[in-house]
């Protein structure tokens, strides 16, 4: 029983605070795992394995009276005696997993210190079990509050596949926040519920709640800046040049054939290829600059960071997509940077 109220708190917690556990992981870095790499911060549910979920729904029933069985691993090799399988097992796709003995918060990004994200679900799972206390206190029975969790908390319980689509229509329907963004995320911090959640257990008083989040909003926008102004220095000075000068190479090689009276078709078809892209990243890159120098003029930290959102990385994307289309053309030795071949397959 203490392992089962345990578990519906962490349950009840992660559910209760989805968004202010997205914030704690939210940072310039996490942004591109959404979707694509393991355990993406977007979408916050809890994995727990057949058991527990089988446990759980039993709880949502009105107690939990039978525990499944783990069962066998099927290897498909008939040499090898069978092998007990995890009733648990494992989803490497769940941000905040059951993994046996233990929950595995995955959401944490290589970057981060593990200082806040610790702390939020400290403050947060702390918060829950008081709530079970209290309720205990006035002579509730535990049974009761347990079966009232998992019916009001089951939506946050997943254990199929977080990166496909269909879990994001799915996480919709049960009402779960999509927050994919690091602008969108921070700006959930300071709201009234997360200061009466700190304040009540003397982590955070009101004003270091707001002082953290203009901390994190800072921090994005200078990284943002600096992508930003790293991006305009290696396409105009690398980049840009590489280009102009293999579109001359390749027009005084288009008039060299075309002069000897051979067809030079093939080389104009390239030329007008790298000619037309060098056009696009030249427009990219103006607007990038623009973008970068109107988000640096930005003094609100939340509505810099909204303008880097819709501005700023869009237009670092549209420069990585004119220069990524060069790449494919421009020849191999003149490329200024690490091509991704040479990265991938060459030593």
């Amino acid at each position: 029983m203490v392992f089962l109220v345990v578990l519906c708190a962490i349950i009840r917690a992660v559910d209760k605070n989805s968004k202010l556990l997205r914030a704690s992981v939210a940072n310039t870095g996490n942004e591109h795992r959404l979707g694509a790499n393991e355990a993406p911060p977007a979408i916050v549910s809890v994995f727990l394995g057949d058991q527990l979920t089988d446990i759980f729904a039993q709880l949502a029933s009105g107690g939990a009276k039978t525990s499944r069985a783990g069962g066998q691993l099927k290897l498909g090799v008939s040499t090898l005696p069978p092998l007990p399988k995890d009733s648990t097992d494992r989803n490497r796709t769940s941000p905040f997993a059951f993994t046996g003995n233990r929950f595995e918060f995955r959401m944490v990004g290589s970057s981060q210190s593990t200082s806040g994200p610790n702390f939020v679900l400290n403050t947060i799972v702390a918060d829950s079990l008081m709530e079970i206390a209290d309720e205990l206190d006035k002579g509730s029975d535990v049974q009761a509050i347990l079966t009232k969790i998992a019916k009001e908390h089951q939506r946050i319980i997943f254990n199929g596949d977080n990166y496909t689509d269909e879990w994001v229509t799915e996480a919709a329907k049960r009402g779960l926040p999509n927050i994919r963004s690091t602008a969108e995320s921070l700006s959930t911090i300071p709201t009234e519920e997360n200061e009466a959640l700190f304040v009540r257990h003397g982590v955070l008083s009101k004003q270091e709640l707001h002082a953290r989040t203009e901390i994190l909003l800072e921090a994005y926008n200078m990284v943002i800046n600096i992508e930003a102004r790293t991006t305009l220095q290696m396409v105009k000075r690398q980049v840009a040049p590489v280009v102009a000068g293999y579109c001359g190479e390749l027009a005084g090689i288009v008039q060299a054939i075309s002069g000897a009276g051979a067809d030079a078709g093939a080389q104009k078809e390239t030329l007008t290829a790298a000619t037309a892209l060098s056009a696009k990243l030249s427009k990219a890159v103006g607007a990038l600059e623009a973008a970068a120098d109107k988000a640096s003029a930005i003094a609100d930290g939340q509505k810099r960071a909204d303008f880097c959102r819709d501005d700023v990385i869009p237009a670092m994307n549209s420069v990585r997509e004119a220069s990524d289309a060069l790449e494919q053309i421009v020849d191999a030795e003149l490329w200024p940077l690490p091509t991704y071949a040479e990265m991938l397959f060459m030593r």
